[in-house]
This record gives C-alpha cells, structure tokens and sequence, in this order.
C-alpha cells in the first residue's frame, strides 16, 4: 500500500493480530487473531464484543499504543503509530484521567498546547468546543465539581482539540446517566455531518443500533461479522407495516378496513432484528473454547 493516499479508508487493517507470551502457561494468549476490517471516511462505525473480544487490544493497535505480532493497520494510508496517522485521529478512553483541579476551560488549553496549538486560535477553538459539547455554563468550574457525564463531555472535547479527521471513543456512554448518554449520543451524530469519521466501541446496543451506519462483532479475538446494520437486522420473509392514526383494535383488520380506519403514511419495510438480537445470536452460534 502506498504510504498515504487522499482517497484512502480511514481505517484499513489486513491480517492484524497481537499475541502475548504466558510465562507461567508456557504458551501464548491470542489476543487478536487475523483481523481484516475497514471503515469508510465519514461513518460511524461501531466495534462490538463481550469483554475480552479483542475490541481494546484493536484500538490499542489502531492507535500505535502496542505493536502487532502480524499484520499491518493504516489510518487514511499512514501506517498506524506513525506522526502522520495520530495527526489525523482523536482519542476517548474508556475512564479519562484529568487533572481534577483544572477548570474545563483550562483542561482543553492544556491539551491544546499539547498539541501544538496557542494564541487566539487555541482560545476560539476552546470557546467552539465547550460550546459544542454543551459544557458552557460549568467551563470555570474545576473538574473535581463535574459528574461523569460532564468528564466525558471534557474528555470529547479534548480529543477534537486539533480537529482530527478520525475519533476513536472506547466505550464513550460507560457509567453516564440516560440523559447524558443522549447528549453524546447527539454529539456523535453532529460529528459525522461534519464529516468526522467516528468508531466506537459499547455494551450498550441500543446505542449503537441508534448511531452506527456498520458494525463489526468481536469474539474470542476473532471478528464474527461485519457490516451494515440495515442489511443484518432485516428478517427475511417478514415485513412490518407502519401507521399513522390507526387504532389498535383494528390491526387484525388492516388488509380490507384501513381506509375506514383512517389509516395514513403507511409504510411496508422489512422486519428487523434489534442489534442485541442479533449480537447475543451470533455469540451463541459460536463454538465454546
């Protein structure tokens, strides 16, 4: 592959796999076993798994946080870890660590220089950031004063400091309250009409079946499935009816009645699965270790 190229995946991971030597066992853990995956620019993408799946060990790789025993990642055609692949991401992790003495305002300004920002440039975009992330009226407030939700928010902010085309988000909802995983949640769809490549990984499916475009499932260190979401939780042979204004006592009568009813904007599309549906049943056909 060539070293960067403008129309290049965001991600793009061929026979990725990372092992690890267990001394005491005299033999090796697969973490990650022959991982190919690929994310378009400008989806959100969700990587889904129970715990120990490999989802943290392939952010870790997509990052350059560890190195792989095989395989390659690239990110936009930069090999990952390389200077040119982390300019072009930001990263959430799961449980953030901040300097809880530090207003809002002066964590991103801290981060900013970081990153190489400064002047009135780094302020303006302080100012879009709080703005964005809805943190306005508690951005003088130290960080020891914020609940987990407001960290999150913070720690959101942060990794889009340097505008990066790439987020990365582990588990971004984790121990947030309903109504701060809905404003993240809205916060990860505004990113994307900006054009913003998100992937995430989350317990919560729902979540996700609410905001990814495709997923890939996670067990055992090996990937399971990947794909568009529309096209796994169709239920072949099954179509769901939709209406507007009709009763409840009349759905047995829907074919000969529903104008009578006042049934209106009917619309026919296929049956679905919901995203736990189809994860706890792809989990289950797997073969037990």
């Amino acid at each position: 592959m060539a070293e960067s190229s403008s129309s290049a995946p965001a991600i793009e991971i061929r026979g990725l796999a990372k092992r690890y030597r267990l001394q005491w066992k005299r033999r090796l853990l697969r973490a990650l076993d022959d991982l190919d995956l690929t994310v378009r620019p400008g989806e959100v993408f969700g990587l889904l798994g129970p715990n120990g799946s490999g989802k943290s060990t392939t952010l870790k790789l997509i990052l350059g946080l560890i190195r792989p025993s095989e395989g390659e990642a690239r990110i936009f055609g930069h090999r990952a870890g390389s200077i040119a692949a982390r300019r072009r991401l930001g990263f959430l992790p799961e449980n953030p660590y901040f300097y809880r003495f530090l207003r809002g305002d002066e964590t991103l300004r801290f981060y900013g220089r970081l990153s190489g920002l400064g002047g009135a440039a780094l302020e303006r975009r302080i100012d879009e950031l709080i703005d964005l992330v809805g943190l306005s009226a508690s951005r003088d407030r130290p960080l020891s004063s914020y609940s987990k939700g407001m960290l999150q928010r913070v720690g959101l902010a942060q990794a889009l400091l340097h505008d990066p085309d790439l987020i990365l988000l582990d588990e971004p909802t984790a121990g947030v309250d309903p109504l701060g995983a809905h404003e993240i949640k809205a916060l990860i769809v505004r990113l994307k009409e900006r054009g913003k490549t998100i992937v995430f990984s989350s317990h919560l499916l729902e979540e996700v079946e609410a905001v990814a475009d495709r997923v890939a499932i996670l067990h055992l260190g090996r990937k399971i499935l990947e794909g568009p979401l529309d096209e796994f939780l169709k239920v072949p042979g099954k179509t769901a009816i939709t209406v507007q204004g009709l009763p409840e006592a009349a759905h047995a009568e829907i074919a000969e009645v529903l104008r009578r009813h006042g049934g209106t904007e009917v619309a026919f599309a296929p049956s679905r699965l919901s995203l736990e549906q189809l994860f706890i049943r792809k989990i289950q056909e797997e073969p037990r270790p």
